[in-house]
């Protein structure tokens, strides 16, 4: 008889979670419907779809989803599937179109609102007149939009679940160590772009593993000596450059977490970092740093490495400057994307210095993301036997010790090393595996902070 969720993870009490949730078929079935149908989940960047009529191949959960830029310049998520066969119309990773025809059948679904009524309708059908006698309903037979669709700061966000809360909410004060990955490096808002395409590869590992280990899994670090030793920073030591006093903190009614610093009022020193052997770099670096200590002055800020927001999107917000998000593709193997990211008006010298780094540390070919495959893929395997998936994992670090953090709404810290963030992550996932509908998920009250905002602390 199959354990209850609240069976499987005990990350209260015992502080465990059984690695059946890891390699169940059944279980990631209906991971599918209960969180990728219902979670803010990330589809992509605007910069991956920069003109009228672009599009960008991406996927939410198992499902293929087209993100297009309509000739009016708003953007639209479109499920891709023909709906008179269900063939896949879109094949190309991405492209600039104004019609997607299905080459089965031909029907043809345009996204130029003079010729249809909304994004992705019914427009052209071989043998309308003739063989159908001009009966079809197009109105009714076009592409299915995804119902909930927000940009924030470049990054474009979709919801299959009507009854979702609205991004800002989800996002709560995790929206502010977004920020600091999505803003210019100097504080001015909303000044990153995409830099290269898209890095893809698959990982034979449960999806869950991919973002917990970036949601607050500093004890990792042993896995990553040798690249530390290597010295593959942008300043050639290490994997990064230091920066500041760093701590796990997470937002346990989100399910989002962070390794990064708690609120602070004054810039820490050197964190600019040399970032290799340019003048150029280090001159930009260093005023981008000065500029930063004034825009901001006295007031509150936040900073960060890396973090998850619940469920499946990951990102650095500094070295390096990334967002990662996972696609199930069953319950031991996972497709992996990341985009990189740098300010949109920084010198090309400093865009190429970033772009090697980058390359050096993420990615199938990166020292650092080879390390964390290779946990992935093992810890997978090795709970697949009829006897290691009766057992559980240990999140045991730190139970009981979590701390308020001032300054921010609903989040909580329990200093450097601990897994807390992970355990935050599991009781938001059995939240919703438990729950029928997003009203049985509960959602925290007065979401955003009151002492800070892009008005008071970007402009």
């Amino acid at each position: 008889m199959r354990k209850s969720i609240d069976e499987l993870v005990d990350v209260d009490n015992e502080g465990t979670v059984a690695r059946e949730i890891f390699v169940d078929d059944e279980l990631f079935e209906q991971e599918l419907e209960h969180i990728f149908g219902r979670a803010w989940l990330f589809v992509g960047h605007i910069g991956l779809v920069p003109n009228p009529n672009d599009y960008f191949q991406s996927r939410m959960g198992t499902d293929p989803v087209i993100l297009t830029r309509d000739k009016a310049g708003d953007i639209h998520v479109l499920l891709n599937t023909c709906t008179h066969r269900g063939m896949k119309l879109c094949r190309s990773d991405q492209g600039n179109t104004r019609t997607f025809t299905c080459p089965y059948h031909g029907w043809s679904f345009s996204t130029d609102g003079r010729l249809v009524s909304r994004p992705g309708g019914l427009y052209g059908v071989p043998g309308f007149e003739k063989h159908y006698h001009s009966e079809l309903d197009k109105q009714k037979w076009g592409l299915i939009p995804v119902p909930r669709v927000e940009v924030y700061k470049g990054t474009v966000w979709a919801s299959w679940d009507i009854g979702a809360p609205s991004l800002l909410d989800y996002l709560g004060d995790m929206r502010l160590y977004l920020d600091y990955a999505l803003d210019y490096r100097d504080g001015r808002p909303d000044g990153a772009e995409v830099i290269g395409g898209v890095q893809k590869w698959r990982v034979n590992a449960n999806w869950k593993m991919i973002p917990e280990n970036f949601i607050g899994d500093l004890y990792h670090d042993v896995s990553h000596r040798s690249v530390d030793a290597v010295g593959i920073g942008p300043s050639g030591k290490g994997r990064r450059d230091k920066f500041g006093n760093r701590v796990t903190l997470c937002f346990p009614q989100h399910g989002h977490g962070v390794i990064g610093q708690l609120p602070f009022y004054e810039e820490y020193e050197g964190v600019s970092g040399t970032w290799g052997d340019s003048p150029e770099a280090r001159e930009y670096h260093e005023h981008v740093h000065r500029s930063r200590v004034q825009r901001f002055g006295d007031r509150m800020r936040v900073a960060m490495s890396v973090g998850t927001i619940f469920p499946s999107m990951s990102f650095h917000g500094r070295q390096p400057r990334t967002i990662a998000w996972v696609h199930p593709l069953s319950a031991t193997e996972t497709e992996m994307w990341r985009i990189f990211l740098v300010d949109r008006d920084a010198p090309d010298t400093v865009k190429d210095e970033a772009r090697r780094y980058y390359m050096r540390y993420s990615g199938p070919g990166g020292m650092t993301e080879s390390d964390d495959m290779e946990n992935w893929s093992y810890a997978t395997r090795a709970s697949t036997g009829w006897r290691s998936r009766q057992l559980h994992f240990n999140y045991q670090m730190g139970l009981g010790h979590a701390r308020p953090v001032p300054g921010l709404a609903h989040a909580v810290e329990n200093g450097e090393y601990n897994e807390e963030n992970a355990r935050a992550f599991y009781r938001r996932w059995s939240q919703f595996m438990n729950a029928s509908s997003w009203k049985e998920i509960p959602m925290p009250d007065g979401t955003g902070s009151e002492l800070v905002t892009d008005s008071e602390a970007r402009q």
